[in-house]
């Protein structure tokens, strides 16, 4: 008996030790969610106020979806990798799009030593491309044509960036801005964070074509990507 109450008293005491516990990593997981928007946002709106380096005003203004992931990590000892984790948004007839979240992965053999983490910025030029994100999986250069982008204020006249890929990509790393060959990444959808930013399952193709609204801790990138949307079309129309 005496054996029983001791027992009793030890799972009382360790329940709320471990509900507490569960509750914490809960929280851990949404501030990360909620940062990694933050974070795009915050690399959007340094690539676009750094003058003549950022994304042309042509190109800006007329893609469908822009994708950011901070803290793309590559590299490693002999055989390289890419991995990271991104928010993207597209364009809707009531503004820009509630977020999606995904992942983007890819394999590249090579000597390489060391690695480092860089800003990638991806941009959906066409219907085409906003269909491949829309699947919820693709990949770059096989589903989905992909070129890196030309950098900046303005796009050259003789460019063909509006024929030659679905998607354009961007890098930035150690404060330099380049567009970014990433042929072979494959894009998923983040289940686990779409679960934990909009409290359910929301496909892909619900969020970007506005389904459903932002919620407001969506507004750090949505409200800088509008506003650097609108300074491209603005700028464009006026030439």
């Amino acid at each position: 008996m005496r054996q029983f109450l001791v027992v009793l008293v030890v799972v009382c005491f360790l329940t709320p030790l471990f509900a507490a516990d569960e509750d914490a990593k809960g929280q851990a997981m949404e501030t990360k969610a909620s940062s990694r928007v933050e974070d795009a946002g915050t690399v959007l709106n340094e690539i676009q106020a750094a003058p003549d380096k950022g994304i042309p005003q042509e190109i800006l203004g007329s893609a469908d979806c822009v994708a950011v992931v901070p803290s793309l990590l590559n590299g490693g000892f002999m055989f390289g990798g890419r991995y990271g984790k991104g928010v993207a948004s597209c364009r809707t007839e009531k503004g820009w799009s509630a977020p999606a979240f995904f992942t983007i992965g890819g394999g590249s053999f090579g000597l390489q030593i060391g690695g480092q983490a860089t800003d990638l910025v991806m941009l959906i030029m066409n219907k085409d491309g906003m269909n491949n994100l829309l699947s919820s999986k693709f990949k770059l250069g096989a589903d989905a044509s992909a070129a890196a982008g030309p950098v900046g204020r303005h796009a050259a006249a003789d460019t063909d960036w509006k024929m030659r890929a679905q998607v354009l990509t961007y890098s930035r790393s150690r404060g330099l801005f380049a567009g970014l060959e990433l042929s072979g990444a494959v894009i998923t959808q983040d289940k686990d964070s779409t679960r934990e930013f909009y409290g359910r399952m929301v496909p892909f193709k619900t969020s970007l074509t506005g389904q459903i609204a932002a919620p407001q801790q969506a507004y750090p990138f949505l409200s800088t990507l509008a506003k650097w949307a609108q300074v491209a079309s603005g700028q464009v129309a006026s030439k």
